[in-house]
């Protein structure tokens, strides 16, 4: 049971770099502390200042190397796609660049995700889909949380494409979401989002009809996209 709080602890110490990095606090391309000085600032031990290191260099935000000491690497070695690294960012410094990349990524994927869901999903991937439908009109009402329930039904669409690739991009599309969907539901000046135009997604999905799936995936996306732009 010892390993457990070490874990934590490690967890948390590549938490607190992790954004340490992301805000600036060490600058891209100078040093963190020695590991000798971050077991002491931070007061882990030498074992979960080590392993976080090594996580944080997984991810393409620092290298370490004897003699050389960590380094914080440039943006463009980050890992983008890893869930951890999105987070620190978005809640960090979530700049309308990166919220428009985020949704031009969206754009290329989403509707063909639509398409490949009316041509694969189960009968259970489809119920899925409409309950997150459901909620979406719950939480117009007040009794469901907007924002969950609009990752649901996003997430579940691309559960119910039957291609892996898209299935294993769901926790990144959910993390990003949580921002990007607030944002542009702040710029509409409204709370939830458009429960018609998403019945219409999972009606075409429903159908079998895969054009008409991909179209009103699209429709939906550009609008996002256009809004972000706007403010740009």
């Amino acid at each position: 049971m010892a390993s457990a709080p070490r874990q934590n602890l490690t967890h948390q110490l590549t938490h607190d770099l992790g954004v340490a990095i992301v805000q600036g606090v060490y600058p891209i391309g100078e040093g963190l502390p020695s590991e000798a000085d971050l077991c002491v600032e931070y007061d882990v031990s030498r074992s979960s200042t080590r392993e976080a290191v090594k996580m944080l260099s997984a991810k393409g935000l620092i290298t370490s190397r004897p003699k050389q000491g960590i380094r914080v690497m440039p943006e463009s070695h980050w890992n983008m796609f890893d869930t951890d690294v999105l987070r620190w960012i978005l809640s960090s410094k979530p700049s309308l660049s990166l919220l428009k990349e985020f949704t031009q990524v969206r754009v290329a994927l989403e509707p063909q995700a639509a398409m490949l869901a009316s041509m694969n999903a189960t009968d259970e991937q489809l119920d899925n889909i409409a309950k997150a439908l459901e909620r979406m009109a719950e939480a117009d009402q007040g009794l469901d949380d907007p924002l969950e329930a609009d990752i649901a039904f996003h997430t579940s669409i691309l559960s119910a494409s039957g291609n892996r690739f898209f299935v294993q991009l769901t926790e990144f599309i959910s993390t990003a979401l949580r921002v990007s969907i607030r944002y542009t539901n702040k710029i509409k000046g409204v709370a939830g989002t458009d429960v018609a135009k998403h019945a219409e997604i999972y009606n075409a999905i429903k159908m079998r009809n895969p054009v008409l799936a991909q179209a009103a995936v699209s429709m939906i996306l550009q609008e996002a996209l256009e809004l972000i732009e706007s403010r740009l």
